[in-house]
């Protein structure tokens, strides 16, 4: 059976099930398209072109049904589905009004802008869990703002942090992502130019002013009017691509933190719902985490595609249009799947602070050498402080067995700098 978004995501856990599934189907991108062509009639009514009695037609034509799969059969004939499109709505209008049915449009003035359509309706899903993220992320770094734990540089013990700094990090990381996301929502533009973006059918069919209708066209979508017909100007979708890779990277440092930290031998964090094994009953694996980070391995190549297409030729590009269609689709999904479960991972992260304070002594004081190190050098000098650290800790016994350092503070939750008041720092941002 079909989903209602055109497509089961039988391999595609990552976004299946999703608000952004349903956002960016098959028939998500056909509303959008209809949605197009309506307001395009609307727009043209608004400024002369059209009598009002066309648009409330080609509007309510628009609501109706339309097939999807003999669409996607018939657009290969001419490359793209909106050409049988404008044949069903016009036929669905009727004769009296039809002839004003997609009347001085290109295909790629619909095509575009129903895109547009379909990345606004999606990007608004996405901040929205983004912004859960940052909320549940948020009071994880209130809640332990100063639990110690050790940090790791290069996968070894460094000195020690606060879980309460880390997860301020990866707030920060998801409100990078937003204002990202946000600011190019809002800059998505309709795509209005005709055949060679002059808008020159609009003039012959009587438009005294042809330039001022991308004005009205976007003011019936909701869309930003644009400067200039952008069908090779493609500066919406490469703001599209870098907004969406960087959020699929921000939120995969979240996963792949997670990921290291709820290892078996660590198992500081765990997810709060994880997920079984087929083989192995014991298992509870970090499901949210691999999908997160899955789709974050496989955002950049997508946007890579979308950036080569940006050398697009002409007036009107072949093949080079074409090829965003289905990475731009591919990335919304994947951006819109990996915030859900972002939003659920923060929302059931467990924290242990028990496991992170047994490990901050597997090194028996040697993860506060740099204090001991910046101690100790006014008293031995430099190089006899650290030399002294680094026999020690050939040695493997614990540093509170030295007598060189029998009054030193060994406390590693003693050495956590200004975490405390980097985490408050860091969260008074909105």
């Amino acid at each position: 059976m079909t989903s209602p978004s055109g497509d089961t995501g039988l391999l595609a856990p990552g976004w299946a099930g999703s608000a952004a599934a349903a956002a960016t189907g098959d028939q998500a991108y056909l509303r959008a398209l209809l949605d197009a062509e309506a307001a395009l009639t609307r727009a043209q009514a608004a400024v002369g072109l059209a009598p009002a009695e066309a648009a409330t037609a080609v509007t309510e034509a628009a609501g109706g049904t339309f097939d999807a799969v003999s669409l996607a059969g018939r657009a290969r004939a001419g490359g793209n589905p909106v050409i049988p499109l404008v044949a069903d709505l016009t036929k669905a209008v009727g004769d009296a009004y039809g002839p004003y049915v997609h009347r001085g449009a290109t295909s790629q003035d619909i095509l575009d802008t129903a895109t547009m359509l379909v990345a606004s309706r999606t990007l608004g899903l996405v901040v929205a869990d983004l912004g859960r993220t940052e909320q549940a992320l948020a009071r994880l770094a209130a809640e332990h703002r100063d639990t110690a734990m050790p940090g790791r540089t290069l996968t070894q013990h460094a000195v020690p942090t606060t879980f309460g700094l880390k997860a301020a990090g990866w707030r920060s990381l998801v409100l990078d992502a937003r204002d990202r996301v946000r600011a190019v929502r809002e800059s998505l533009p309709a795509q209005l130019g005709g055949a060679a973006g002059t808008l020159a059918a609009f003039g012959a069919y009587g438009a005294g002013d042809p330039a001022g209708l991308p004005e009205a066209y976007a003011r019936e979508l909701g869309l930003r009017a644009p400067d200039l017909p952008w069908h090779t100007l493609r500066t919406p979708v490469g703001d599209l691509a870098g907004c969406l890779a960087f959020a699929a990277g921000a939120l995969g440092k979240l996963a792949v933190d997670v990921l290291t930290l709820s290892r078996t031998e660590i198992a500081e964090v765990v997810e709060g719902s994880g997920g079984g094994s087929s083989a192995m009953p014991h298992k509870s694996n970090p499901v949210r985490s691999t999908l997160i980070a899955s789709a974050a391995r496989r955002a950049p190549q997508l946007a890579a595609t979308l950036y080569g297409a940006m050398a697009a030729e002409d007036e009107r590009p072949a093949g080079a249009w074409h090829a965003e269609w289905e990475p731009l689709r591919d990335l919304l999904r994947l951006v819109g799947g990996a915030a859900r479960d972002a939003a659920e991972l923060a929302e059931g992260l467990r924290v242990r602070p028990g496991a992170m304070r047994e490990h901050l002594d597997l090194t028996h004081g040697l993860i506060v050498s740099e204090r001991l190190s910046a101690e100790l050098a006014p008293v031995l000098g430099r190089a006899r402080a650290k030399e002294l650290l680094t026999r020690l800790a050939s040695e493997g016994r614990p540093l509170a067995e030295a007598p060189e350092l029998a009054d030193a503070d060994l406390d590693p939750t003693h050495y956590t700098g200004s975490a405390g008041a980097l985490t408050d720092r860091a969260l008074e941002r909105r």
